[in-house]
């Protein structure tokens, strides 16, 4: 199986871009499956559900999430209506009584995906631990029978995305890093057969401060005033992400970094 992931999908300018390359992405590398991190799809900030329509409708198959994922309150509503939607995911160590899903299971041709979001605790919500919730989602789906099962852990700390990665090894087929927005160049297959990297990076904006108008950013730096984030309108777009190989047995036999420059010109965030 071969998976093609994007990190963190900024506004309208990475949606824009987003779903203009996967279906050419999906050819250039075979790609069987798609997921996207899409917490900032809204204006930089938050989900909402015809932005998260708008990537499936560009060949996006799962969006995970993170913190970012409760901003927009229609779409908190939205998670608590419909118990079943499964194709976006929130971190599944919230806990239990918030809406939405945190892990599932797809069938991906004649094989089983499980995909599960974590979220880490360092410089972010004190909420449940990521190692034991994601351990038992591990175990669960492992004694269904699932094989290939991918992890998105939105995290702040390298050292605590580095951990993960050794905890869950051998376990799982892939962690991927979100949330920083900075892709890191350690890419690799650890020992167990898990491939990993520390951050997938983000779509979005090139000449920006994570994705959002760096003029403001420096406000915020200088003055410790709150200031309003920006996405860029228009300017070169980031497209970074990793597509990963991955035999029948679950191991991963390869994970290639994806870095791209694409011109955007358009309007709205």
């Amino acid at each position: 199986m071969r998976i093609l992931f994007l990190g963190d999908v900024i506004g309208r300018p990475g949606r824009t871009v987003a779903t203009r390359r996967i279906p050419l992405l999906r050819q250039e590398y075979k790609i069987d499956w798609v997921i996207a991190n899409g917490e900032n799809l809204a204006a930089g900030i938050g989900i909402t559900l015809d932005k998260a329509e708008e990537m499936f409708r560009g060949g996006v198959d799962v969006l995970t999430s993170g913190n970012h994922v409760w901003k927009k309150k229609e779409f908190v509503d939205y998670l608590s209506r419909h118990d079943d939607e499964t194709r976006i995911l929130r971190p599944a160590n919230y806990p239990d009584a918030a809406p939405g899903h945190g892990s599932a299971v797809y069938t991906v041709g004649s094989e089983q995906l499980g995909i599960l979001n974590l979220q880490g605790r360092i410089f972010m919500e004190p909420i449940d631990c990521p190692f034991q919730v994601g351990r038992r989602h591990v175990q669960e789906m492992r004694a269904r029978g699932v094989k290939i099962i991918f992890v998105d852990f939105h995290a702040e700390a390298t050292s605590e995305k580095k951990a993960m990665g050794h905890f869950l090894d051998g376990q799982i087929s892939v962690i991927v890093g979100t949330h920083t927005h900075v892709q890191t160049a350690d890419e690799e297959v650890l020992a167990g057969g898990t491939a990993y990297i520390t951050d997938a990076g983000m779509v979005g904006v090139a000449r920006s401060v994570i994705g959002v108008e760096i003029a403001p950013i420096l406000e915020r730096f200088l003055t410790q005033v709150p200031v309003k984030f920006e996405v860029p309108t228009s300017g070169e777009v980031l497209l970074c992400g990793v597509m990963v190989e991955i035999d029948s047995s679950g191991r991963a036999l390869n994970i290639q970094r994806i870095q791209e420059r694409h011109p955007y010109q358009g309007t709205g965030r």
